[in-house]
């Protein structure tokens, strides 16, 4: 069995932390997010037992999500905030108290570094690595509203062309929950695109109860959506481009809503 780390040092070896900023106009009304943006494992984790191929796929990490959720930042100008660390050490995108915080199994691959985890450690990576991501969003939308305009949040995602060989069908999805402010429109846009399949809520379900945006967005009465890419059309940095180009371009006749940076309470649907 792996051996946990004595000391909750939080840089790498590299002394990059556990969070990714970019700075952006915090007066424009965005926030972007990217909670499963890289599959680094810190020093002391020894990889968590897992094989490189598999920290490589996506069950490490959000395939293409932080390249797309980068240039569209850079695009809009929008502050963004991304993880640097494997969701498999632990999911930011996870309440404390989820069972899932930290998979012991993940698409049928034994984690082996997660099967000794006990409260203590897992306590320990909350604050080590899942606290400071969600400070640090806190920080970026508490600088938005002293800007003067309470910020949408949109989280950028991706998920697997194929699931227990069935064919995902969709180019994007939008996940949500109860707030229809941003999701709807952003559907509406991008359903107007001749070129692209566009789903709602799949493959998975935007009401999940403590997961980011419902700790961040729904809990202060933020607009906000989830967009779920399908990766095999962002796995290179030219697909990354092209599909920030994209949302950019849909984005911006979105921003001008007017009741987009209202803060407004919507009755949650989450589950769980």
């Amino acid at each position: 069995m792996l051996q946990f780390p004595e000391t909750e040092s939080i840089p790498d070896a590299g002394g990059r932390g556990p969070v990714e900023l970019i700075g952006g106009r915090e007066d424009l009304g965005l926030i972007i997010l990217c909670d499963h943006a890289s599959n680094h494992v810190p020093a002391g984790y020894d990889g968590l037992g897992v094989p490189a191929h598999v920290l490589a796929s996506h069950v490490g990490y959000d395939i293409g999500a932080r390249g797309v959720a980068v240039r569209l930042a850079e695009l809009t100008g929008a502050p963004a905030v991304l993880t640097h660390y494997s969701r498999l050490l632990i999911d930011p995108n996870r309440g404390e108290d989820d069972p899932t915080l930290v998979m012991r199994i993940a698409d049928g691959s034994v984690i082996e570094g997660n099967v000794g985890v006990d409260d203590a450690e897992a306590r320990r990576r909350i604050g080590a690595y899942h606290g400071p991501y969600h400070d640090a969003v806190d920080a970026a939308i508490a600088r938005a509203l002293a800007a003067g305009r309470p910020p949408a949040i949109l989280s950028v995602h991706s998920f697997t062309p194929r699931f227990k060989m069935i064919d995902r069908p969709w180019h994007i999805t939008v996940l949500w929950d109860s707030d229809p402010r941003l999701p709807r429109a952003l559907i509406a846009a991008l359903r107007a695109e001749a070129d692209i399949v566009v789903g709602e809520n799949v493959p998975y379900s935007g009401k999940l109860r403590g997961d980011t945006l419902y700790r961040h967005a729904t809990s202060r009465g933020l607009a906000h959506a989830l967009v779920e890419i399908r990766q095999d059309l962002i796995a290179t940095p030219e697909g990354q481009r092209q599909w920030a180009e994209r949302l950019d371009r849909l984005l911006g006749p979105i921003m001008e809503m007017a009741d987009l940076g209202e803060i407004r309470f919507f009755g949650s649907k989450t589950t769980g």
